[in-house]
């Protein structure tokens, strides 16, 4: 990847996002003075643009990312005690939690992914983190429940009795932790976790934009399919490959042993 700046960028008050290389793109979590924890409005700001990311086809892999300092502190406490959550009708806590894009999108984590942040991650597909990072779900410890997808989708991606002591205990954890335990797919070194996210979307944005697509649907959509079902259930989300250009793109490139332009059609 390129170390110029991101180019196309786009600036609202509680979310930042910048397009990068033409089909990735960033959104920076823009709340520092409230350690970028989620009120009503930043989760309609994310959902917004989730919605813009998925329609547009010229964006083929995103980066969730916050500041140097935090990732997320998950929901807004003070908002909370108001009434106002971080929460859409449509997709769900945060605006991404119970319905992510249905193309990529990676956390790149500095700083503490607490709570609500780290159900942020878990929202994502794949996971960068800087070494000195932190991440827990400390609900329990303060008699609260982490609703944003913790209790069920952090024992499905690591070994459950050590998710258990994570959910039942309020412990907090180092990135390394996580890395070891497979939750986080790179380490990078203080401040470069969102360069080696964006490493990351490159290779991601080298393959098949279609198929990636596709693939990811398969692989988030089938964690209660049996083996009969799954066999059936696939080919849905494969309908638009077929007879596709960049499927014959695929194949001619591979022949012609060059690197494939994809058009995304």
């Amino acid at each position: 990847m390129s170390d110029t700046p991101p180019s196309g960028s786009v600036t609202s008050e509680l979310i930042v996002t910048e397009v990068v290389d033409q089909h990735i793109l960033v959104i920076t979590i823009n709340r520092p003075h409230r350690r970028n924890a989620f009120d009503g409005a930043t989760a309609h700001a994310l959902e917004t643009v989730i919605d813009e990311y998925d329609a547009d086809d010229s964006l083929r892999c995103a980066v969730l990312t916050g500041s140097d300092i935090v990732f997320s502190a998950g929901q807004d406490l003070i908002a909370a005690a108001e009434g106002d959550m971080g929460v859409t009708e449509r997709r769900g806590p945060f605006g991404i939690m119970a319905q992510p894009p249905a193309k990529p999108i990676i956390a790149a984590v500095e700083g503490h992914a607490l709570a609500g942040g780290l159900e942020l991650c878990l929202a994502c597909d794949l996971i960068v983190s800087s070494r000195t990072a932190t991440m827990g779900l400390p609900e329990a410890a303060r008699s609260l429940v982490a609703l944003g997808g913790g209790c069920f989708r952090l024992p499905r991606r690591i070994p459950y009795h050590l998710a258990m002591e994570l959910i039942l205990t309020g412990k907090i954890w180092p990135a390394p932790r996580f890395a070891e335990l497979g939750l986080i797919n790179r380490i990078t070194e203080p401040g470069r976790a969102l360069a080696g996210a964006l490493e990351l979307a490159g290779e991601i944005c080298a393959a098949g934009p279609l198929a990636v697509r596709a693939s990811k649907q398969i692989a988030a959509r089938s964690q209660d399919w049996t083996d009969a079902q799954a066999w059936d259930r696939q080919l849905k989300y494969v309908a638009t490959l077929h007879d596709s250009e960049d499927l014959r793109e695929g194949l001619l490139a591979f022949a012609q042993k060059r690197p494939p332009v994809w058009k995304g059609r």
